[in-house]
């Protein structure tokens, strides 16, 4: 209570007496607070009972105030006499010792509010950051203390002053020997104190910049130990009695105290608090996106900043309850990193396992926005480690199980972080650790070279439709991410070589394409019995085609020599009779109602594959070796397969293996449309490509209809209860599989 009144007092006092120079006035403030430490015996009364906060803002306003008052750049006599006299350093110490107790948050206040609102730089100078580095060292010691807040405070905004000026970072990059020297020296008293009363300057020479002034250090002058100026008996045998046995460290692993300020953020990441851990984690980011090499090196390599990430990523995932839906995996809401709070009493579709769900996304998100910010060298060497201590250690035992469960839960997890990823490095090696590093041509002997590719492919047709649905819908994902060698390790790299083709010598008076587009040779599908019953409304125009087409462009030229784009349209169109169609009893549900978004994804796709340089025509026969045995590869081989056997799998199967052709159709590279997509291209003996498949299975459905009674109406029928325009209901002698797919293929 005595004390209280004494401060209200002494505000009486200060506001009733006459202005003293800012200098006087400054200097006034600091000697208060020395004082209390010389006169006072006790030292248990926390701060807030002490006029110490006061004269510190009063400080802090006083520098302030100095800085409006002169030109920009300027440093005025209070910002000279706080660095020549080595406050921040005597106020680290007894922040240190925090004496009184609260003495470590008023500190760790000033330190921030001096770095936030003074606009002159600081850093630079040896007398600030030397301590800043210091205090650095005490934050995040011990988790839940009540300094934390001012502790990540203190920290974001030294982050912030290294992101507005990143060469400074520079300066807390410690000399290992050195750190470690000080680090085993005794316990730290008043290195650099104030002066006594009778050797007070008012140290009004010339102002200069912090890295002028007599004591800025470089980079290299970054020692943390050295002679402290001469100081009054009473005073250092004041402090010389301060308590300061450091509080129990944080449980963590440092291998080098090269980058303090990395790990006292690395602390606070696992602070209970969760603003104090989403904080730290904005400060990572900001270190890891500085461009100074010195630093990115540093970060990876002295720090455990790649071990945390990993190591928590894995936590997360082992924690996934294996009884979480794989449907709930697919569908809960879009995770950002920092807003995963979540209340399961205020959830309205919680499920079990949301909240361990969502964690692990959360913080899948947080690594992948952090290395899409990072600094390249600092980029890649996150993304290898999640790679190997992640997906390797951690992922890919549990999609290589057995357990049919298991395999669905561990493949949505995986389409699930497909989805997620945006960072290109990331990207990079979730690829890698997918398909593998190849790029030479698939072989039969040699399909099992990449376990995990293989058995993911294998997958694709499972005895489990929903594994096969769950691995098709990651591939189709997978082949929607701007990387080349997706596409190229699937299917690119078996057909470099056209050896798909069965080459024919030209005859001198023959063309390698006639007037129509049609390869020499080639029979013209129109005139092919099986396609007698074509009528003009099924077939679609060269101009009406080339009306609705992507405009041409110097990359991707319309002519080519290739076969035309709409003769390639009227073919598949024509492969299905009349009589086998429902479409056109609809109205609306033509296969042109779907052309307008085809132009749009093919446009997508073209700007994708733009920076890939791809040939906008296919890789001349002469120069290919067709001599090579043709193997469409393992993924191809898998979806023809399951394309040969659509008549007779469930409908969602369908429509997931005809989904993923059809997103490798759109891809503008000539030797896929050439294989896909071209009927008249001349096959190999023994090969076979999309349209070859697609033929048998359409001679198949026309041997089945026969033995169905009354086809039409019924397939009429199921069409319409397709698009929800009938109510559902058993059909008399017919399989309603076997109509459902009928209906839609055709």
């Amino acid at each position: 209570m005595f004390s209280k009144f004494t401060s209200i007092l002494q505000h009486a006092v200060e506001a009733l007496a006459p202005s003293l120079p800012l200098q006087e006035d400054f200097v006034y403030h600091w000697k208060a607070i020395t004082h209390y430490y010389i006169e006072t015996s006790d030292d248990k009364a926390p701060v807030t009972d002490t006029n110490i906060p006061s004269h510190l803002e009063q400080m802090l306003d006083i520098l302030v105030q100095e800085e409006k008052e002169r030109e920009s750049g300027e440093t005025g006599p209070c910002m000279e006499y706080l660095l020549h006299h080595k406050i921040l350093e005597t106020l680290y110490t007894l922040g240190k010792a925090d004496c009184p107790p609260g003495m470590k948050q008023q500190v760790l206040g000033f330190y921030t509010k001096l770095l936030g609102r003074i606009k002159q730089p600081l850093l630079p100078h040896i007398n600030v950051h030397r301590p800043v580095q210091k205090l650095i060292r005490l934050c995040g010691e011990v988790l839940a203390t009540p300094t934390e807040n001012e502790e990540i405070q203190f920290l974001c905004i030294v982050c912030a002053k290294l992101k507005e000026d990143p060469y400074l970072v520079n300066f807390f990059l410690e000399n290992k020997s050195k750190s470690l020297a000080s680090k085993g020296a005794a316990s730290v008293a008043a290195e650099d104190t104030l002066k006594g009363p009778d050797s007070l300057s008012t140290d009004t020479g010339q102002p200069c910049r912090p890295e002028q002034m007599p004591g800025a250090a470089g980079p290299e002058h970054t020692e943390l130990d050295e002679e402290p100026p001469p100081q009054t008996d009473d005073l250092s045998a004041s402090l010389d009695n301060l308590s300061v046995a450091s509080l129990p460290e944080a449980t963590v692993v440092r291998p080098s105290q090269d980058y303090n300020l990395v790990n006292s953020l690395l602390n606070l990441t696992r602070s209970p608090d969760g603003r104090i851990a989403v904080k730290a984690c904005e400060g990572l980011m900001l270190l890891a996106s500085l461009p100074e090499p010195k630093a990115a090196k540093c970060l990876t390599q002295s720090t455990c900043l790649c071990e945390l990430l990993t190591d928590r990523l894995a936590a997360l995932y082992r924690a996934l309850p294996p009884t979480v839906d794989p449907l709930d995996i697919e569908t809960v809401e879009a995770i950002n990193w920092g807003l995963d709070s979540y209340s399961h009493k205020e959830d309205a579709s919680a499920f079990p396992g949301k909240r361990a769900l969502i964690s692990f996304l959360s913080w899948f998100d947080y690594c992948d926005q952090l290395i899409k910010e990072a600094q390249k060298t600092t980029a890649v060497a996150l993304a290898k480690a999640i790679h190997e201590r992640f997906f390797i250690g951690v992922m890919e035992p549990q999609l290589m199980q057995t357990s049919e469960m298991g395999i669905l839960t561990s493949t949505a997890l995986l389409h699930r972080i497909v989805r997620q990823v945006t960072s290109n490095v990331l990207l990079q090696e979730m690829v890698f650790f997918i398909l593998g590093e190849q790029r030479e041509p698939e072989t039969l002997a040699e399909m099992n070279r990449h376990p995990l590719r293989h058995r993911l492919i294998e997958h694709c047709d499972h005895i489990s439709d929903e594994i096969s649905i769950m691995t098709l819908r990651m591939f189709e994902h997978l082949l929607q991410k701007p990387n080349e060698h997706i596409l190229y390790n699937l299917v690119l790299r078996n057909l470099e070589e056209r050896n798909y083709t069965e080459y024919k010598p030209v005859c001198p008076e023959d063309k390698d394409v006639v007037e129509n587009g049609q390869i020499a040779g080639a029979v013209d599908l129109e005139e092919d019995p099986l396609f007698t019953d074509i009528s003009p409304d099924n077939t679609l125009s060269n101009q009406e085609w080339l009306s609705s087409s992507p405009p041409a462009t110097p990359d991707h030229p319309k002519n080519d020599g290739k076969t035309e784009v709409h003769k390639i349209v009227n073919s598949f169109l024509c492969l299905v009779p009349d009589e086998a169609k429902s479409s056109y009893h609809v109205e609306g549900t033509g296969y042109d109602t779907y052309l307008r978004d085809a132009h749009r994804q093919f446009r997508d796709y073209c700007a994708i594959c733009l920076r890939w340089e791809w040939p906008g025509s296919p890789k001349a026969l002469e120069k290919c070796n067709l001599e090579a045995t043709f193997f469409e590869g393992h993924f191809l081989k898998v979806l023809f397969d399951r394309m040969g056997r659509i008549l007779d799998q469930p409908y969602d199967v369908n429509l997931q293996v005809t989904s993923v052709l059809s997103r490798l159709s759109l891809f503008p590279h000539p030797h896929i449309h050439e294989y896909l997509l071209d009927p008249y291209v001349n096959l190999a003996s023994g090969c076979r490509s999309l349209f070859s498949v697609i033929v048998r299975v359409v001679g198949d459905l026309m041997v089945r209809i026969q033995r169905i009674q009354d086809f039409t109406p019924k397939l009429l029928l199921v069409r319409k209860r397709l698009l929800g325009l009938e109510p559902e209901g058993p059909i008399r002698d017919l399989e309603p599989a076997q109509l459902l797919t009928v209906s839609w293929i055709c």
